[in-house]
């Protein structure tokens, strides 16, 4: 059986992309390790936009619910497979036969294949982590990795953020908003644009500390407090008190299946028109943390899902 549609992916683009699927009568097959996406890792969401807040669990089975209820006849849903090739797939047939007609995909799973016309991959990320003493012990206990996310919950508090880039900055700025004082350390020097560093600098509730490493998380039943060490000049294991650690040290898009096949950026997301979500690759169109998108948020990634499967129905009415 050929697809008319692939959906890679089971986060809030993957979900997404199901519904308005279903909604528009593609034929449909969405395949998804799990439901959900990085979301699922947090305790509360409260910027999920019509939910005041929920539980990153509640919101995966949700995402799920919401695909099945509106699946039908239209969307297929394989959980528990993980995609590991994407390939070209050459129309059966004489040269005459296959004139006007273009190439389709073959999609290999770690359980099955699958043929389809067109693909929208949403793949998202993963982030990356600390590791040193009490940063897996601490994970949901004061450590977070989503400052727009998590943010309120430490009003008045004194947080540090770990990242020395752009997204550093950047969740700094936000948790000004909120928090009694912002620490930010940077293994190296910045690397944030020198506008942005300079502009969360000047808040008088604003740390930054080039040349420190983490070593240590320390805590009871939440953090209390972070160990670095200084590397130029070399001061060992200073401590400062802090009851919430904001960790962007990056993360690492899933997009190594399509890796050969798609254009992409030096850190492995994929290029993509940011006005269609098309991809480099004719008929495979991409949305949310595994592009090359400016934001990387749930909201975001629905809605640019929600973009790719327009100008996917358009383009699947052009070649009918």
């Amino acid at each position: 059986m050929q697809y008319d549609l692939i959906i890679i992916g089971g986060g809030p683009a993957g979900a997404a992309a199901g519904v308005y699927a279903a909604r528009k009568q593609i034929k449909t097959l969405l395949i998804a390790e799990s439901f959900g996406g990085q979301s699922i890792e947090s305790n509360e969401i409260q910027n999920w936009i019509g939910t005041p807040a929920i539980s990153g669990i509640d919101l995966a089975k949700n995402l799920k619910e919401h695909v099945k209820s509106y699946a039908s006849d239209f969307v297929d849903i394989k959980e528990g497979e993980r995609v590991e090739r994407v390939a070209p797939t050459l129309l059966v047939g004489g040269p005459t036969e296959n004139v006007g007609q273009k190439n389709k995909f073959t999609i290999t799973t770690n359980k099955n294949t699958y043929d389809t016309k067109t693909i929208l991959v949403t793949t998202g990320s993963s982030r990356k982590k600390l590791n040193i003493p009490g940063a897996l012990e601490f994970e949901g206990k004061g450590i977070t990795y989503c400052a727009s996310c998590d943010g309120p919950f430490f009003e008045g508090k004194d947080v540090a953020v770990i990242g020395g880039g752009n997204a550093g900055f950047e969740s700094a700025a936000q948790l000004l908003a909120y928090c009694k004082s912002v620490t930010l350390l940077s293994r190296g020097e910045f690397r944030a644009d020198p506008v942005t560093v300079e502009k969360v600098l000047a808040n008088p509730k604003m740390k930054a500390l080039t040349n420190a490493i983490p070593v240590e998380i320390k805590g009871g039943d939440f953090v209390k407090s972070i160990v670095y060490q200084r590397t130029a000049p070399f001061v060992d294991n200073l401590e400062i008190p802090v009851s919430g650690i904001f960790i962007e040290i990056g993360h690492t898009p899933a997009t190594s299946f399509v890796e050969d096949l798609l254009e992409m950026d030096e850190f492995k997301h994929i290029k993509i028109d940011h006005k269609t979500q098309r991809t480099s690759r004719e008929d495979i169109w991409a949305a949310g943390d595994c592009t090359d998108t400016l934001y990387h948020q749930n909201n975001i990634a629905a809605g640019d899902a929600v973009k790719a499967l327009e100008d996917i129905y358009l383009e699947l009415h052009r070649q009918s």
